[in-house]
């Protein structure tokens, strides 16, 4: 397959979270443990003397998460709801993930669309064979999204048919949320999580905020915070990486952004990540402005 990816990101449903010790501290020491969620790298964190039973509970958290929320495992709530197209008394974090797309797609004027898996689908299956999908098949399979066409609720999640749904763009953040959700119910904190996007939960054991260095090489503080970070042609389907991974749900194909990088920050690392995606698909400040006005504390970091 011709898909390239430029971030660390293998597409996997492995999750094996392996201890490193990185620093020695006062209370024992910061460790680290690094594995898989939604197909990114996921790392964890933490100074604290039970650190491994948290970590045990951490990767117990994922792989339920990803029992719901993964395109890879077959047998995934996700994954079955593509299949046959309806999901009786689905679980209340894909509905829970969905009603967050929804409104971020309301928010982005329709940019921001789970419905695109079947585009990607066909953008992957063409690059397997180095060529792009012609004309034609393209505005066939533009017919089979809209996020207008997907109807929820607790009882059901109903889709089209030819439709599928992706996370992409906001999976990894929920996953993050989740549990930092987990870790705060134990009261713990100055924790950093990283699905492939960050949360984090206080500060620095040792004091201090998160050093984090966004990809334009600007540095910036975190703090009970998340971030989120999306480049256009940080994944493409071609060799010469010219076909970015960000598909614009209006025409199909993939976006011809005005964006390098973009970074966006929020109390929700969801909600970032699916914010940054739609900046990609955005040139005009103001349009970017009043989406971002949607979300209470959401802003964005850097765009270059």
């Amino acid at each position: 397959m011709a898909i390239t990816r430029r971030r660390l990101i293998t597409i996997s449903a492995a999750l094996a979270i392996l201890p490193t010790t990185t620093r020695a501290s006062a209370t024992g020491a910061t460790r680290q443990w690094t594995g898989q969620a939604l197909g990114a790298r996921a790392s964890i964190r933490l100074d604290h003397p039970d650190g491994e039973a948290i970590a045990a509970r951490v990767m117990a958290e994922i792989d339920r998460l990803e029992d719901m929320l993964s395109l890879y495992r077959p047998q995934s709530a996700l994954a079955r709801l593509n299949r046959n197209g309806h999901l009786a008394a689905p679980p209340f974090e894909l509905l829970d993930c969905l009603s967050l797309a929804g409104a971020v797609h309301r928010a982005s004027g329709e940019r921001f669309d789970p419905t695109v898996q079947p585009l990607w689908a066909l953008w992957a299956e063409a690059a397997a064979g180095g060529t792009r999908p012609d004309a034609g098949a393209l505005e066939t399979v533009r017919h089979k999204t809209g996020w207008a066409k997907v109807k929820l609720d607790a009882t059901e999640i109903t889709l089209q048919s030819g439709m599928a749904l992706t996370l992409n763009g906001i999976g990894q953040g929920y996953v993050a949320d989740r549990i930092a959700a987990l870790l705060e119910a134990e009261g713990l904190s100055n924790i950093l999580i990283d699905t492939g996007e960050l949360r984090a939960l206080g500060g620095k054991p040792d004091g201090g905020n998160w050093p984090v260095r966004l990809e334009t090489g600007e540095r910036l503080p975190l703090r009970q915070r998340a971030l989120a970070t999306s480049a256009p042609l940080g994944t493409t389907f071609d060799q010469a990486g010219h076909d970015g991974h960000i598909l614009d749900p209006a025409t199909g194909i993939p976006a011809a952004s005005a964006w390098r990088s973009v970074s966006v920050s929020a109390p929700s690392a969801a909600i970032a990540d699916a914010l940054a995606t739609s900046v990609c698909l955005m040139s005009d400040p103001e349009t970017i402005r009043a989406m971002l006005g949607h979300f209470a504390g959401a802003r964005l970091e850097a765009a270059a």
